[in-house]
């Protein structure tokens, strides 16, 4: 059903997309997809809530444990953009999702799944360095990540994109702490 959905608020986006056409293309009949989900808005949201978790998951999967803070942040950033080279995801997540839940919605959705990875790998990469508030440097760095997103999909060129998000990072980031010398 939440596929089914996708595909349709993909191909004619949310406002043309209606729940007969869902219940159809899922199988099923209207009173078996209002069993489930209150209105085509509550499916709406389940389909983001997954999108959004699989862009957490490919995050995960791309900052093993073995990683310095920074080489996750790194390979974190790198595994953003390409989770959000998915056909329609940025549409779904950046553009339509915003449009129809509300902004505090979608931040509420984003802090439980990848915003908060970035926030964490922030804190962990800053260690102790607090010229900026981490959260205000977090919320702004996720919509640098977002914009570049929308770049990418608007036809940008990625590899530039990329280069740009790792340069700002690393200037978000800092200098890299010196390490003592072995004594």
């Amino acid at each position: 059903m939440v596929e089914a959905a996708r595909g349709l608020f993909v191909s004619k986006g949310y406002g043309d997309t209606s729940t007969p056409e869902i219940a159809v293309a899922a199988g099923i009949t209207r009173g078996a997809l209002y069993h489930h989900f209150v209105d085509k808005r509550d499916l709406f949201r389940q389909v983001l809530v997954r999108e959004a978790e699989s862009v957490a998951a490919g995050i995960e999967a791309a900052t093993p444990g073995q990683l310095t803070p920074r080489e996750a942040l790194a390979e974190g950033s790198k595994a953003y953009l390409d989770a959000m080279t998915v056909p329609g995801r940025t549409r779904l997540l950046l553009i339509e999702g915003p449009a129809v839940l509300g902004l505090a919605e979608i931040m509420a959705i984003d802090e439980a799944t990848s915003a908060n990875s970035l926030r964490q790998g922030l804190e962990r990469a800053r260690a102790g360095k607090e010229e900026v508030p981490l959260d205000a440097l977090a919320r702004l760095l996720s919509a640098a990540f977002d914009r570049a997103a929308l770049e990418i999909d608007a036809g940008a060129n990625a590899d530039d994109v990329r280069a740009a998000m790792l340069w700002l990072l690393e200037q978000a980031l800092g200098p890299e702490p010196r390490r003592k010398p072995a004594a």
